[in-house]
């Protein structure tokens, strides 16, 4: 069981006490780790801000197992997990907001301001809110992408659903979204959901996937598809929707490889419900009006080993800087955001002089994160990467400059499964005026 969320919501007598050490935007499990990391680390004002009605985010309406192995050395579902969290806010008695959403994030440049960063948001117990924070810690997560986004062409009929929509319906409402089902895209959701159809009733028909690979986990794609016998089209696409009110059909097509359809390799499925699976976006419309860099190939925030972004004292953790496979991960990422963003709103760190610029090389996608602060490395820096193929007997390599650093053997990379590289601080000195690389080599 998860824990009963009997937390401490913030009244408006303590909001307005201000200024905060750190205010958190986000209360799924990325925000709900780096507060309880600031609060270990010092910063004992901490404020969560969660819009939606319950703490936990995602994980929720993740009822399945499998999270938690790395974290806590055991199977949790979602809920488990984010109650591990919940409760370590719970002790600590970090003040929460609910129902509150951020408007806007900004420097306050009146004389004799409190603090540098302020939170602008509205709630319904509270109205409307600025608060003064030393620093902020962005935890927004990410969004699915839709059917308008991917254009799939057709009618408009109900019974055409985001995977994480369905989810929601399914685990959290109880509601039956549909008996025979198509799902088009092989990510993780779409996958876990073609088992959990199934195991509610439903006939799910068919997983169609555009590119010539799955971009799951290979986990998942046994244990949700060849267990019940699902069958996955690599390389298909669904180049039309049919129906009037509800979706009656789907036809599918075969692509080449520059992903367009192949004329006269149409197929029909009868169905009642299509699931979309086609893609996570980060989400950073805060970050985004408040000035903060982007990265345009993660769509986060551009980000130094720190967690903090181009805008000193606002960090950024979790599936808002890149979209994790693992939420062993985001935990990791998030409580090193929150020790460094403790730092910063106690005096104790300073924005960052030195930089080094880290670079994707050939055969990776991106790397996080994008930059080093020199002058606070710890004894180790993880990096995370995402290759652009699937690829058998390769090597990551790292190089400083034009020196090798590093090399790791992979027998097999995929574009579903994050890689992560850790170097040691003594293999990052004397970084200035280089480059570090991450490519993957033959």
């Amino acid at each position: 069981m998860g824990a009963s969320q009997e937390f401490k919501t913030v009244d408006s007598a303590e909001v307005d006490a201000q200024p905060w050490d750190i205010v958190v935007v986000g209360g799924g499990p990325a925000g709900l780790a780096a507060a309880v990391s600031a609060y270990d680390s010092g910063a004992k004002r901490v404020l969560v801000l969660e819009r939606d009605k319950l703490l936990g985010g995602v994980l929720n309406q993740c009822v399945h197992n499998g999270f938690g192995l790395r974290r806590f050395n055991e199977e949790l579902t979602g809920p488990e997990y984010a109650g591990r969290y919940i409760d370590e806010v719970v002790k600590r008695e970090i003040p929460v907001a609910l129902e509150a959403t951020v408007l806007d994030l900004g420097e306050d440049k009146s004389d004799g301001a409190p603090a540098p960063n302020v939170v602008q948001f509205v709630s319904p117990t509270l109205g409307f809110r600025r608060v003064h924070a030393r620093a902020v810690v962005l935890a927004t997560g990410c969004r699915e992408r839709t059917r308008g986004a991917i254009s799939t062409p057709g009618d408009r009929p109900s019974g055409v659903f985001t995977a994480g929509a369905a989810q929601r319906y399914v685990n959290c409402e109880g509601k039956r979204v549909g008996e025979r089902v198509v799902i088009l895209g092989s990510g993780d959701i779409g996958l876990i959901m073609a088992r959990r159809l199934t195991l509610e009733g439903a006939k799910v028909l068919a997983v169609v996937e555009l590119m010539p690979y799955s971009n799951g986990l290979a986990r998942n794609i046994v244990q949700c598809l060849k267990d019940f016998d699902i069958p996955l089209y690599l390389s298909h696409t669904i180049s039309r929707v049919v129906g009037k009110r509800r979706l009656e059909k789907v036809v599918i097509s075969k692509v080449d490889d520059a992903r367009q359809p192949i004329a006269g390799s149409e197929f029909e499925i009868e169905c009642d419900t299509l699931l979309l699976s086609v893609g996570l976006i980060p989400e950073n419309e805060v970050a985004r009006a408040a000035g903060v860099e982007l990265d345009r190939r993660t769509r986060g925030p551009v980000v130094a080993q720190t967690r903090e972004t181009s805008i000193p004292g606002v960090f950024a953790c979790g599936n808002t800087l890149h979209v994790h496979d693992l939420v062993d991960f985001v935990s990791e990422e998030a409580e090193e955001a929150g020790r460094n963003a403790a730092a910063r709103a106690l005096g104790r760190s300073k924005p960052a002089e030195r930089v080094a610029e880290v670079v994707n090389g050939e055969g990776v996608g991106y790397v996080v994160p994008q930059k080093l602060d020199l002058d606070a490395l710890p004894e180790e820096v993880p990096f995370f990467l995402r290759v652009r193929g699937v690829y058998r007997d390769r090597k990551l390599v790292v190089r400083k400059g034009d020196e090798t650093i590093k090399e790791i053997k992979r027998p097999r990379v995929a574009p579903a499964e994050m890689e992560r590289v850790v170097l040691k601080k003594s293999q990052l000195e004397d970084m200035d005026g280089k480059t570090l690389t991450i490519s993957l080599e033959e």
